[in-house]
């Protein structure tokens, strides 16, 4: 039945790239919201190209030498908000990343990054169109201090028992201990107006239809009647190193860098940076996860070459010890 509808559909196939990047950089650096910036208001974890930098414009796939990616061909560049752990004396600690079960060993540090068409259990019915060159946007902000049903779809927690774990999601931190880490988890809009590469805001130009955990999103409405890849970010926190410093009261330890306890808001930021047409051709074909590897039709690296790439560092501070306080808080 699948195989007959892919074929009725006459070329909308089902696609879905599911694949690791390792760390590129951890800074204060954020050259879609804060552009020229150095350096920003706070700490992000930033995997992809290492072109990464406070002003990025033009063909961000022309730029840069390596990436951190699986797919060799994206140079786009992914981020988050980093987490500490706060100390009962007052200090913070950053948490690192895990990589995800689901990726090869090895991984530094690294993000799960989804491109859908739909779903994974179903073909696509219509035409995906890939990201255009100088693409941006961001999901999520971190001036949400409640939760806004409106703000927050999309944006979850997950509270781990292994890296296995996917549900329950949670629109915000976790109020016990995770065994096995916490995950955050951003789905962006997919649907776009077919004319801005930005907006003001970096997301008046997207909408979002977008369901909880992997759902089919909505149709897009006649405003941004441009369905573009469901992009999806999946960020493990080895928060399980911490367990035995746990406040005795019960309050989350836990803080994203911008000062944020509740979780909120959360957020992510997207800059495209695929070379060529190539994440056309992934939305045009039918390959799942890594059977889009090794040119069919993406090209792939191999861990090593994903880890050895780094950006160059914009500032020189201490991201990493014990500190008084949070790098621009």
């Amino acid at each position: 039945m699948k195989w007959y509808l892919a074929a009725a559909l006459a070329g909308y196939t089902q696609a879905a790239l599911r694949f690791g990047c390792s760390t590129v950089s951890i800074q204060r650096l954020d050259p879609v919201v804060e552009p020229g910036r150095i350096p920003s208001a706070h700490v992000h974890q930033i995997v992809g190209g290492n072109a990464f930098n406070a002003t990025m414009n033009g063909d961000i796939g022309e730029e840069g030498t390596c990436t951190t990616c699986t797919f060799s061909e994206d140079f786009s560049n992914y981020w988050t908000a980093v987490m500490y752990f706060k100390h009962t004396n007052g200090t913070y600690k950053r948490v690192p990343i895990m990589q995800n079960t689901a990726l090869p060993n090895g991984i530094n540090g690294g993000m799960t990054i989804y491109y859908t068409q739909q779903d994974f259990n179903s073909n696509g019915n219509q035409k995906i169109t890939a990201f255009p060159k100088g693409f941006r946007m961001t999901v999520g902000s971190p001036t949400t201090d409640s939760l806004n049903q409106k703000k927050n779809v999309g944006l979850r927690f997950v509270c781990l028992q292994d890296k296995g774990t996917r549900f329950p999601e949670l629109p915000d931190f976790p109020t016990k201990p995770c065994k096995g880490g916490i995950m955050t988890v951003h789905h962006f809009p997919s649907c776009w107006d077919g004319k801005n590469l930005d907006s003001p805001n970096h997301q008046d130009h997207m909408y979002s239809t977008t369901k909880d955990a992997f759902q089919a999103a909505g149709p897009c409405p006649a405003s941004h009647p441009v369905r573009m890849p469901q992009l999806a970010y999946e960020t493990l926190w080895d928060t399980a190193q911490f367990k035995d410093m746990w406040p005795k009261d019960g309050s989350n330890p836990f803080t994203l860098s911008y000062g944020d306890d509740k979780g909120y808001g959360t957020h992510a930021d997207y800059l495209f940076g695929w070379k060529g047409d190539s994440l056309q051709k992934a939305m045009d074909s039918n390959c799942m996860f890594n059977a889009c590897e090794n040119g069919r039709p993406l090209k792939s690296q191999g861990v090593a070459a994903m880890n050895a790439c780094k950006a160059k560092k914009a500032i020189t501070e201490d991201v990493d010890g014990w500190l008084k306080a949070m790098p621009g808080q």
